[in-house]
């Protein structure tokens, strides 16, 4: 998971209905305080923004820890990234329905993948 894409989720995780927009990277304090916050729209349904932080409960202390914690879930995940992209395909395994040797050549292959990829 990108930082962008952290940054978006651990505030959406802490305040769900908020809104923001921002430039560039938040990776610490005096960048998360140039967020543009969102608090609303004027009559031509344009943004209208401010960077004084509207959310009391959205501090830079809070949301670093939410995106740690989220880089940390992301991060204990791998190994299923990894399984899925070595996994028999979808038209495989439709195939190993119908075919009691293909089965067979489909479990070892998984099995190989879950040793080669532990879960954690």
């Amino acid at each position: 998971m990108n930082i962008v894409d952290r940054i978006h989720q651990a505030v959406k995780n802490l305040k769900a209905d908020t809104h923001f927009i921002f430039y560039g990277t938040v990776i610490n304090e005096e960048n998360f305080n140039k967020i543009s916050w969102i608090t609303g729209e004027n009559e031509k349904g344009e943004a209208i923004t401010t960077t004084t932080n509207p959310h009391s409960e959205l501090t830079w202390t809070k949301v670093k820890a939410e995106m740690d914690k989220l880089e940390t879930e992301y991060d204990n995940q791998q190994y299923a990234r990894n399984r899925k992209a070595e996994y028999p395909s979808i038209e495989e395994l439709v195939v190993a329905l119908y075919d009691t040797d293909d089965k067979a050549a489909i479990d070892s292959k998984r099995a190989e993948i879950k040793l080669k990829y532990p879960k954690p």
